[in-house]
């Protein structure tokens, strides 16, 4: 099977795992957010803080490092996983006794036994990152959406009927813990690689090489995407992180939905095609093309329709989350075109400049953040999403260095959607004003999206035919896809 054939296949079941995870975790996420406290949703935020950065120094950039090798051997493997393992057990022992520190530092004495619960999940964790470097190696995504899926059903469904007997933030955690159990379980099912009890200094050096500058990055990209919560969990309390918990996490699902589909297979697939210059250029136009197309919409419409949003599917007590929501929704835009710059530097053998953007990125969002703070969650979202686009243009130099895409040829492939966005936007705009005191909210966001999306679609057949007949093949190759699988 060539590269083109298993990266579609690849796409197919990474949308499998992303959209079918997404949508089951969103309507567990809204049930949740009906039945608890905005508290709850902050105090576990702050908890899944401490959880990001001890992360960290888990995978120590090993897993992507087996992904990007073209010449993997098995003390690679066997090596990757003691060291993985080892470090899974420090951290659960270190977070276990430093839990009384951290729920000090933030004045929350009820952190303490949540943090004490989440340390387990390291060495949980640590038993699984290597299966799935390997699985990604082998484009086996089906495995992966099998592994989330059921993480996403049995983690919720317990996480609900917790939080209808009353046992209130323990309803989250235990929602968290069982998705994190049930991954290592499938993966360790799915694979046929076992590890032998052996370590090899030289292949350590191989996988840390390049793993040191992922660690680096990791550690940068933690204060790029959670000093945002530390500071409101910090100085604003977690009433307001709950709020601000609530608008992140549509818009990381937004995201997932959207980018992550295809991203996921980005590094894979590129990383085949590193010896292959033109190819490569045409996969990672089409990825960043055909991601945009779904992400403008989606997030252009969001900024209009997040009143609707938030009190249809959360509810009236959510209202405050709404600016926050609509803010967030513009840094959607400039990531959905941006997520794939960092596959590309992982698979060029460039991850050193991926950190020296990430360095800079977070440079900008914490003196952002510092500086935002004082004026509320609303400006700390605002700060997030201007350097965000500061730093687009950047880390776009970067990659016409790295593999020659002309500015104008890359800035042509989102004309479509962008046009098309914003005729959606204004005909929405209108919609809303005419039937807005005729219905219902139910009723209004479900006449807006139509209208939208069939204006949406309407607008690309007329000013792109050709993009056009591309998206009504979709249909056609997933359904060849369909059958090979039978």
């Amino acid at each position: 099977m060539s590269i083109k054939q298993k990266a579609i296949k690849a796409v197919i079941w990474s949308a499998i795992q992303n959209w079918g995870s997404q949508a089951g975790s969103l309507i567990v996420f809204v049930i949740l957010a009906r039945l608890l406290t905005p508290e709850a949703f902050g105090i576990v935020a702050l908890a899944n803080v401490f959880l990001a950065f001890m992360n960290i120094f888990l995978d120590q950039g090993f897993a992507k490092a087996l992904i990007q090798r073209q010449d993997l051997e098995p003390e690679h493997l066997d090596t990757a996983f003691w060291t993985h393992v080892s470090s899974g057990i420090v951290l659960t022992g270190l977070s276990f006794i430093t839990a009384g520190l951290v729920a000090d530092l933030f004045e929350q004495p009820q952190l303490i036994p949540i943090l004490q619960c989440f340390s387990f999940l390291f060495f949980i964790n640590s038993l699984s990152h290597v299966q799935k470097a390997i699985l990604m190696r082998e484009f086996a995504f089906q495995t992966m959406a099998t592994r989330a899926l059921l993480g996403i059903f049995i983690g919720g469904f317990v996480g609900i009927v917790m939080a209808l007997w009353g046992f209130g933030v323990w309803s989250l955690v235990t929602q968290q813990f069982l998705y994190e159990f049930v991954e290592v379980f499938v993966l360790w099912g799915a694979s046929d690689w076992r590890p032998r009890f052996k370590f090899s200094l030289k292949h350590f050096q191989d996988l840390f090489s390049f793993g040191i500058n992922i660690v680096i990055l990791q550690f940068i990209n933690f204060f790029n995407k959670r000093s945002d919560n530390l500071l409101i969990g910090y100085f604003l309390g977690d009433v307001a992180l709950g709020y601000y918990a609530i608008a992140y996490r549509v818009f990381k699902v937004m995201t997932q939905l959207l980018v992550f589909t295809t991203k996921q297979v980005a590094l894979p697939t590129f990383s085949r095609l590193q010896t292959e210059p033109e190819r490569f250029r045409k996969a990672f136009y089409k990825a960043t093309k055909f991601t945009s197309l779904v992400a403008f919409p989606t997030f252009l419409g969001m900024t209009i329709l997040a009143p609707e949003l938030v009190f249809v599917l959360f509810g009236e007590k959510w209202i405050p989350a709404v600016p926050v929501m609509q803010v967030l929704a513009f840094a959607g835009i400039i990531n959905s075109i941006s997520l794939f710059k960092g596959s590309v530097f992982m698979a060029m053998g460039k991850p050193s400049w991926k950190l020296k953007i990430g360095l800079l990125h977070t440079a900008l969002n914490l003196v952002g953040f510092l500086v935002a703070v004082r004026w509320g969650i609303v400006a700390v979202a605002l700060a997030y999403v201007i350097s965000s686009y500061i730093i687009f243009p950047i880390s776009q130099w970067a990659i016409s260095k790295l593999i020659k895409t002309p500015l104008l040829i890359y800035l042509k492939q989102f004309m479509t959607p962008l046009v098309s966005s914003f005729l959606m936007v204004v005909c929405i705009l209108i919609a809303k004003k005419i039937v807005i005191d005729l219905v219902n909210q139910q009723v209004l966001l479900v006449v807006c999206i139509f209208i939208g999306t069939l204006i949406y679609v309407l607008t690309i057949r007329i000013i792109d035919p050709e993009l056009f007949q591309e998206l009504r093949d979709i249909p056609r190759g997933l359904s060849l896809f369909s059958k090979e699988n039978k």
